[in-house]
């Protein structure tokens, strides 16, 4: 089994159908200050799995910031069915509401772990006070 893609987003669901709506992908935060949280932010991973991986597996995430520390950790277990018949590999979305403690700006990151195996790292860059805007350009009269 293997990540496809992991990403932060505003939300995500699957449809009646089995397919995966993502809405708002994000890779930076602007905060207003220091410490913050980012509330439910809406973790999206895909796994890949093949008829050799049913069974139970152990699926992991470890959000760290910039200078390493690890920030929170959660574990939970995983069963994937074999892939419906016809069918190579299968689909295995996973899609959580989080909140995402900051201490300090730079690039924080999610691991994502996979039966005790590193498989994507997922970065964040955080920014603290007020956005800067770009130059407006317009006309001279």
């Amino acid at each position: 089994m293997h990540v496809s893609f992991a990403l932060f987003a505003d939300a995500a669901n699957l449809s009646q159908e089995g397919k995966l709506n993502v809405l708002g992908v994000f890779d930076a935060l602007q905060v207003a200050s220091l410490p913050a949280v980012h509330p439910r932010a809406t973790l999206v991973v895909r796994l890949k799995a093949h008829a050799d991986d049913a069974g139970r597996h152990t699926l992991g995430f470890a959000w760290v910031g910039p200078d390493g520390e690890e920030l929170w950790s959660s574990t939970g277990e995983l069963e994937v069915g074999p892939p419906p018949p016809g069918a190579v590999e299968l689909d295995v979305p996973v899609i959580a509401a989080i909140d995402l403690p900051v201490r300090d700006a730079g690039t924080h990151r999610l691991n994502v772990v996979l039966d005790g195996n590193l498989h994507a790292e997922l970065p964040l860059h955080v920014r603290a006070g007020a956005p800067t805007l770009p130059p407006m350009g317009g006309l001279v009269s």
